[in-house]
C-alpha cells in the first residue's frame, strides 16, 4: 500500500480504492490529520463540523485538483505512462519535421503550390492505411503494430535527414517519404488507441483521454516553434534528426508492453466492411461521428487564414501563422483544464454541447476585426473541440466491444483527416462565391445548425450515460 499524501495517512489513491472520478480529495477528517497520526487516529483527532473542519487551505486544494488536469492514468498505471511520454515525445518531432518538409519543398520549388501538395500526398495514405490499419488492429498484436508503425516513421525520418544532409534536391524524395510516413502513422494510430481501454480502467477514461489530447497539442503547440529554431540555426536536417531520435521514446514504451491480442475469439481477417456495418447500426456512436463531420466540414475555416490574415487584420505571414496556432492553444488549454470531465455522465449532451460551442466561437470569430479577440475566439473553439474529442474518444472506447475498436479508430482517423480537407475545400469555395466574412459567419451557423438537426433526430444520444454505455 502506497503512503499517504502529506495531509493524512490513510491511502486514498492507489487504484484499487480510488473512486469513480479519479483522484479525488481525502475527506476533511484525513485532510488535516497531522503526518504522524494514524488510520485511527484520525477521525477522533478532528471535530466532525465547525470552522476548523474544511481549512480554507484544503477548500483551494480540492478546487484546484477538480480544475486541473486528473494526472492519475499518468500516477498509477506504468504502461500508460511510459506511452504517454513516449508519444508527446515523438508527436513534437513528428510536427518538426512537418515544418522541415514544408520549408525543404519550398526552398527547392519556390512553388506554393508544390508545398500544398505535400498535404494531399499524405491525405491518400491516411485513407486508405487508416481504414486498412483499423481492420488489421482487430485481429493483430496490437503492439506489434505499434512497434512496427514507430520504427516505420523512425526510418523514415533517418530517409529525409540523409536526403538532407547529401543535398539530394529531390522533391520527389520528399512526396514518397510523406506519403510513408502517412502510411506509418495510420497503421499503427488504431491499434495504439485501442490499446488505452487495456492500460486504464474505464472510470479513469476521460483523464486518459484528456491527457492523450495534452500530447497531441503540446506537438501541435511545440513542435513548430522548436522546428523552426532549429531549422533556422542548423537547417532542415536538424529537425529530421531529432525527429528520428525522438522515436526511442515510443519504441521504449511499445517494446515494455505486454503481448495485446484482440479480446474475444475472433479469427482470420477483420473486414473494413464489417467496421463499417457495425458503425451504421450503433445510433450513438454514429451519431458522435457526424458531430465531428458537422464540425470539421462547416466551422473550418483554415483555409482562409491567409486571406483573413490581410483583410480582417492587415498582418502578414506571422499573423496566418498566430491564427493557424490560437486553435491549438485553446485546445491545450481545454486539456490542461480538464479535471471535471470525469463527473460528467450525460456525455452525449457534453459533445453536442462542445460542437455547438465551436460553431458558435467560429461564427463569432468571423465577425471580429480586432487580431487579439480574433485569436481569442479561435482558441476558444480549439478548447471546445478538446472538449468534444474527449467524450467523443470515451464514448467509443467504453461502448464499442474490443473486437471493433481497431476499425473504429480507423474510421476516426479518416474523419480526423478528411474532415478539414473537406472544411478547406467548403470554406474556399463560399469565399469565392460570396466573401471570407460570409463564409467564416455561414459556416459557424451552419455548424449549429446541423447539431440542433442531429439532437432532434437522435434525442436518445442527448441521454447517453456513461454508467450505462450503449453504441
Amino acid at each position: 500500500m502506497r503512503a499517504g499524501r502529506r495531509w493524512g495517512t490513510v491511502s486514498t489513491n492507489h487504484p484499487a480504492n480510488s473512486p469513480a472520478d479519479g483522484d479525488s480529495p481525502p475527506t476533511p477528517a484525513v485532510a488535516v490529520a497531522s503526518p504522524s497520526s494514524g488510520p485511527t487516529s484520525a477521525p477522533s483527532s478532528v471535530p466532525p463540523s465547525g470552522p476548523t473542519s474544511a481549512p480554507p487551505r484544503s477548500r483551494y486544494r480540492r478546487l484546484a485538483r477538480g480544475a486541473f488536469a486528473d494526472l492519475s492514468p499518468l500516477r498509477y498505471h506504468a504502461d500508460y505512462r511510459r506511452v504517454w511520454f513516449g508519444q508527446s515525445i515523438s508527436s513534437i518531432g513528428q510536427q518538426m519535421t512537418a515544418v522541415a518538409v514544408s520549408v525543404q519543398v519550398y526552398d527547392l520549388t519556390g512553388s506554393t503550390f508544390a508545398t500544398g501538395l505535400v498535404g494531399l500526398f499524405s491525405l491518400v495514405p491516411l485513407i486508405a492505411f487508416g481504414l486498412y490499419g483499423g481492420a488489421i488492429a482487430d485481429t493483430a498484436d496490437r503492439r506489434r503494430l505499434g512497434l512496427i508503425g514507430s520504427a516505420g516513421l523512425a526510418v523514415v525520418s533517418a530517409v529525409l535527414a540523409a536526403q538532407a544532409i547529401a543535398g539530394l534536391g529531390l522533391v520527389a524524395v520528399l512526396y514518397a517519404a510523406v506519403a510513408l510516413q502517412a502510411a506509418f502513422f495510420a497503421l499503427a494510430s488504431p491499434a495504439r488507441s485501442a490499446m488505452i481501454p487495456r492500460l486504464v480502467p474505464a472510470e479513469r477514461l476521460p483523464a486518459a483521454n484528456a491527457l492523450n489530447t495534452v500530447s497531441m497539442n503540446l506537438g501541435l503547440t511545440v513542435g513548430p516553434m522548436i522546428g523552426g529554431v532549429l531549422i533556422g540555426a542548423y537547417g532542415v536536417q536538424a529537425a529530421y534528426l531529432v525527429d528520428t531520435v525522438a522515436f526511442g521514446a515510443t519504441l521504449y514504451a511499445m517494446w515494455r508492453l505486454p503481448a495485446m491480442r484482440p479480446l474475444g475469439d475472433r479469427k482470420g481477417r477483420a473486414s473494413v466492411l464489417d467496421g463499417l456495418r457495425f458503425l451504421r447500426e450503433q445510433p450513438n456512436l454514429r451519431t458522435s461521428f457526424l458531430a465531428d463531420l458537422a464540425a470539421m466540414i462547416f466551422g473550418m475555416p483554415r483555409a482562409l487564414f491567409p486571406a483573413l490574415a490581410i483583410t480582417f487584420y492587415g498582418g502578414d505571414a506571422r499573423t496566418v501563422g498566430l491564427l493557424a496556432a490560437a486553435p491549438a492553444v485553446g485546445a491545450l488549454a481545454g486539456a490542461l483544464f480538464s479535471g471535471w470531465v470525469g463527473r460528467i455522465h450525460r456525455q452525449g449532451a457534453a459533445v453536442m454541447t462542445a460542437v455547438a460551442a465551436w460553431g458558435l466561437a467560429i461564427a463569432a470569430f468571423g465577425l471580429a476585426r480586432n487580431l487579439w479577440l480574433g485569436l481569442l475566439l479561435l482558441a476558444a473553439a480549439g478548447c471546445a473541440d478538446t472538449i468534444s474529442m474527449i467524450f467523443r474518444n470515451t464514448m467509443m472506447q467504453v461502448a464499442a466491444p474490443d473486437e471493433m475498436r481497431g476499425r473504429l479508430q480507423g474510421v476516426f482517423i479518416v474523419i480526423v483527416a478528411g474532415g478539414p480537407r473537406l472544411g478547406d475545400f467548403e470554406s474556399g469555395a463560399v469565399a469565392s462565391l460570396t466573401s471570407p466574412t460570409v463564409s467564416v459567419v455561414s459556416g459557424g451557423l451552419a455548424c449549429v445548425a446541423a447539431i440542433l438537426l442531429l439532437a432532434a433526430r437522435r434525442p436518445a444520444f442527448l441521454r447517453y450515460d456513461a454508467r450505462h454505455p450503449t453504441p
